[in-house]
């Protein structure tokens, strides 16, 4: 910038200055507040799509421990019918194997519990990261619309329209309706 134009810069803020429009003030405090909202509601949206991340992954860990948990269950069942067959045939280890069937059917009650555990855990968050996901969206939109807000405020001020400001304002209060709106989903 060329110390014509900076100079030219500074008149026509010490002009603005001494006119002292109220319209211009009350802009410039719509756009303020409007900013200040839109930071809130931008830092909420960042939370929410890290919590519906975390989420996820979290569920991606329970599915793989459920996973392992029917893989184990699986194996012990081959195991406890390969034993049950071994108990059944005469011979001097039968009852051990006969036993050891028996005690495979107790590891697998456990390793059921376990699995349906970490299934259970999965859907909760699932259902968590779903949640996180939808309120997401709508910080997304509400931040949208304070932003948009915050521009047509600063259209206002250079062209000195009311009709825009109030525009700015129903944005501004639509964006902070879609934010509480958030919360309820």
């Amino acid at each position: 910038m060329s110390a014509y134009e900076a100079h030219e810069q500074n008149e026509r803020a010490e002009h603005a200055h001494q006119i002292h429009h109220p319209l211009i003030t009350r802009v410039s405090i719509t756009i303020a507040l409007l900013a200040v909202s839109a930071a809130i509601v931008g830092s909420l949206e960042t939370v929410a799509s890290g919590a519906a991340i975390n989420a996820t992954s979290r569920a991606v860990l329970f599915q793989d421990r459920a996973t392992d948990a029917w893989n184990e269950y699986q194996a012990d069942s081959l195991k406890k019918h390969i034993y049950g067959i071994a108990g059944d045939t005469p011979g001097p280890n039968a009852a051990r194997y006969r036993k050891t069937a028996a005690e495979q059917v107790e590891v697998q009650k456990l390793l059921r519990a376990k699995a349906e555990g970490d299934e259970r855990q999965r859907e909760h968050l699932v259902q968590v990261a779903e949640a996180a996901e939808r309120r997401h969206h709508w910080l997304t939109a509400a931040a949208a619309l304070l932003e948009i807000g915050i521009g047509v405020s600063s259209v206002s001020i250079i062209t000195q329209n009311k009709w825009l400001w109030y525009a700015a304002l129903a944005l501004g209060a639509g964006g902070l309706s879609l934010f509480a709106v958030s919360w309820l989903v």
